[in-house]
């Protein structure tokens, strides 16, 4: 009688988790990967006067490195972000920019970055920054609005998630289930910290702490530069958890609830231009009857998403610190 293994499907699963979280180890598929190398340009979205008002998009899980799709990969949000506050700066037509967000946050470096950046910009041209807030804008989605002159959110966004946290598998109960070992050899005993391979000891439990505290001390001292909230407000903010657009008006986070067109009423008046200033935007491709609620640079077909998933719903990012409301990646 021939014999079968009798647990292959675990057995297969375990070898795939390998394949992905071991470094030098990941699968890789490369079908027509080059990545989008058309430049952006300017469309005009209303208005006709001469002065303009520029609407940058920042959505999705925020990261640095290239977003890489089924078939090729299209540039980072820091690379798009950057590239069009490029743009936006060297134009002295374009007065002021809106920044339409809609991320649950990403890695605590990407989102930091972002901060950064549109910090310098307004500092570099001192051109006016508003903020308009999508279904959500918490954690580093937040972090980088927070250099904003004005902050606005839509009636039903969510928003807040001020903390850290750090997500990495567990896979040592699976592994002894299976019969499935990791062999380590080290030069110091917190080497391997935060292996998957064997549970965390409260030693380690305690360093991975005091790395996430240091991380949400420098977005809580940015919540209290930029927002000047009460200690009261401060403390509930600590809590790192998520408001509702009326919720985070009432305690000082943003500065209105409104719609996208609120948010240009709001940067026209900071800057000073007529009714009728173009609204802008940049992108690679022409869409027709284009708007402001079209968040797309590219069309890219080639790098839509298997059976309409989200890749990043599919692969959760890699282990790491992340300025990001959990919860809000599955969308």
């Amino acid at each position: 009688m021939r014999r079968t293994s009798p647990h292959p499907v675990p057995a297969l699963l375990a070898i795939l988790i390998l394949l992905l979280v071991l470094p030098g180890c990941a699968l890789k598929l490369k079908i027509f990967a080059a990545p989008t190398t058309d430049p952006l340009k300017e469309f005009v979205l209303e208005g006709s006067a001469s002065e303009k008002l520029a609407l940058i998009h920042l959505t999705g899980f925020l990261a640095a490195q290239p977003r890489r799709g089924m078939l090729r990969s299209t540039p980072s949000q820091v690379q798009e972000l950057v590239s069009a506050l490029a743009l936006a700066g060297a134009d002295p037509q374009v007065r002021g920019v809106v920044l339409a967000i809609d991320s649950p946050g990403g890695t605590t470096t990407a989102s930091d970055i972002l901060y950064h950046e549109i910090a310098d910009f307004k500092e570099r041209t001192g051109k006016t920054v508003v903020v308009a807030m999508f279904d959500v804008a918490a954690s580093g989605g937040y972090y980088a609005a927070l250099p904003a002159d004005w902050i606005l959110a839509h009636p039903t966004t969510i928003t807040g998630s001020v903390g850290v946290v750090f997500m990495r598998p567990k896979l040592h109960g699976l592994f002894d289930k299976i019969g499935v070992d990791v062999e380590v050899s080290k030069s110091g005993e917190d080497k391997d910290m935060g292996s998957p391979f064997r549970p965390t000891s409260p030693e380690e439990a305690a360093l991975f702490q005091a790395i996430i505290d240091d991380y949400a001390g420098r977005f809580l001292s940015l919540v209290a530069r930029h927002r000047g909230l009460t200690g009261q407000n401060m403390e509930l903010v600590r809590t790192a958890r998520v408001f509702t657009a009326n919720q985070a008006l009432a305690i000082g986070l943003i500065d209105q609830v409104g719609y996208i067109q609120d948010a240009f009423a709001k940067a026209r008046a900071l800057a000073d231009l007529p009714e009728d200033a173009r609204i802008v935007t940049y992108r690679r491709d022409t869409y027709p009857n284009d708007n402001p609620y079209n968040t797309m640079t590219a069309t890219d077909p080639e790098s839509a998403s298997l059976l309409g998933l989200d890749a990043g719903f599919i692969m959760p990012p890699r282990a790491g610190f992340h300025y990001v409301w959990p919860q809000g990646m599955t969308r």
